[in-house]
């Protein structure tokens, strides 16, 4: 059984209940992906399985509560645990760790707004803003607009695309490979003048 044709039969048994479930175990094992389980709910409700507007709320209750477990492993790790494992790594210094602590104090609210409608960061964003303690009311709020938005357009594609709910996928894949490859630019580009910088000292 694949992927698709589990979600199928959890959300079969449970409804919009096991889509919202499905979301908060993706946004703790990010292998199980978004672009399958949400256009699957919306296709659901085309079927008349569900309620299009409780798989919207289900999925973005899903990844409210998922966000906030990976919140509170954050929180649980803390900013000075973070600063002695860093401390120990080649390549890092602390200047980077207080210097993006400071930018996540700056930015955190759009870093985890605008984050949970990105592929990859949409679970990790929930970790720096536990780290950072940012306030939990805030993180939840901002969290649950970026998940309604995210959750939204993919319920509703699947929706309205019904039987060909997996040409989401598709589109989903080359922006995900996309920031992916932008990801990989920056770490290079990150680790060439980290060691440039080295080398002069």
């Amino acid at each position: 059984m694949n992927i698709a044709d589990w979600a199928v039969s959890v959300m079969e048994a449970l409804g919009s209940i096991g889509a919202g479930l499905l979301v908060l175990l993706e946004n703790l094992f990010p292998p199980i992906p978004s672009e399958v389980i949400l256009p699957l709910a919306g296709f659901a409700a085309s079927r008349g399985d569900l309620n299009v507007a409780a798989a919207v709320a289900a999925t973005t209750a899903g990844s409210v509560i998922g966000a906030l477990l990976l919140y509170g492993i954050g929180a649980t790790v803390g900013l000075e645990r973070v600063r002695r494992v860093a401390d120990k790594l080649p390549l890092i210094n602390l200047e980077d760790v207080d210097k993006t602590v400071a930018w996540f104090d700056r930015h955190g609210g759009k870093a985890v707004f605008f984050g949970r409608m990105i592929p990859i960061f949409r679970s990790l964003i929930s970790l720096p803003a536990g780290v950072d303690r940012m306030p939990v009311a805030k993180f939840t709020a901002l969290t649950a607009a970026g998940s309604a938005i995210w959750n939204a357009i993919f319920v509703f594609s699947g929706y309205f695309l019904g039987e060909n709910w997996h040409a989401v996928e598709q589109y989903v894949g080359v922006f995900q490979w996309i920031v992916i490859a932008v990801v990989l630019i920056f770490v290079l580009w990150w680790v060439i003048r980290r060691v440039r910088r080295i080398g002069r000292a």
